[in-house]
């Protein structure tokens, strides 16, 4: 019996060995020497914490994956990641489809892989323009000349959208609102509202799943999971139309094998570790869809307007 034992245990012994060397004697990818570091930027909008630990199984994964050293950079707001992919400082990172549009203006330099598909395969979300449930504004038009918190000037949601749907509808911010400012990112935002700093703000959902638990997905759903908001506290009194979602994308001087692999890692990920998947796209969805450039298309023309607007 103990040398039953004894065989058994050296052999259990043998499998592990043999993995770990399979691991480490795998093939470094054919494009180590171009990227011997893969750079990832974290946007802004959470504090650094949480942004880092719900990055860190992918990190990890990252790394084990592909034999490459994977540094996390989180940045303090939107245009900290765009200008750091802009300058040739950070390989990989998942944007709102404003940030993208705005990056692509400035500089041709980046490539969309994929997009997150909500829970019925759509590719799309929504703003909400929000306020306290135990205020008395009940529909938009009782915010007149009260103050209006938005997340960040490169947010999809937490700006570009609203300004424009609002204005378009007859609600110019600028006008209709008394005062606007940038709150710094989504839950900056929401907390900002909810200690009564503004009297609204706008951020994002999925518009599927539970809306007490914060939907599916999106940045009230982050911060109910982590019970920083009770969704009986706030009220949504406008939504915009589908907007598409943002993009994982990477930089075009990359090489073409470094973008097909991060494709497929990036294809992969929601079946094979749903866990970390669901940590990084803050809640549930049904995978990714690859896309290509012309998805954004819209947001781009947005974002084109917006400037002109802004110079004239």
């Amino acid at each position: 019996m103990f040398m039953r034992r004894t065989i058994l245990a050296a052999a259990t012994a043998a499998v592990a060995l043999a993995g770990l060397a399979g691991t480490a004697l795998a093939a470094d990818p054919s494009w180590k020497k171009d990227v011997p570091v893969i750079r990832i930027g974290i946007l802004g909008g959470e504090n650094d914490a949480d942004r880092l630990a719900r990055y860190d199984g992918f990190q990890k994964l990252l790394e084990t994956t592909f034999n490459v050293e994977v540094k996390l950079f989180p940045a303090t707001d939107y245009a900290g990641v765009m200008q750091g992919m802009a300058a040739g400082q950070l390989d990989l990172a998942e944007f709102g489809a404003s940030g993208y549009a705005g990056l692509w203006l400035d500089c041709k330099c980046v490539e969309p892989l994929v997009v997150p598909k909500e829970d019925d395969g759509s590719t799309g979300y929504y703003s909400v323009l929000f306020v306290k449930s135990s205020s008395p504004y009940q529909k938009l038009e009782d915010l007149k000349g009260k103050s209006l918190a938005f997340a960040d000037p490169n947010s999809t949601s937490g700006y570009l959208i609203p300004n424009f749907q609002l204005k378009d509808q007859g609600y110019d911010p600028a006008a209709f609102f008394g005062s606007t400012a940038f709150s710094g990112g989504h839950e900056q935002g929401v907390v900002a509202v909810m200690k009564g700093q503004y009297d609204a703000g706008v951020t994002w959902i999925s518009g599927q799943g539970d809306p007490a638990q914060g939907y599916s997905r999106g940045a009230l759903r982050s911060m109910v999971d982590k019970k920083m908001l009770d969704m009986k506290d706030l009220r949504i009194v406008w939504q915009s139309t589908l907007i598409p979602n943002g993009p994982w994308a990477t930089r075009t001087a990359l090489p073409e094998a470094f973008r097909k692999d991060m494709l497929d890692f990036l294809s992969k990920l929601p079946t094979e570790h749903p866990d970390i998947y669901e940590a990084v796209e803050k809640g549930a969805g049904s995978g990714y869809a690859p896309v290509k450039h012309d998805f954004f298309e819209g947001i781009i023309k947005m974002r084109e307007t917006e400037a002109t607007q802004r110079r004239s």
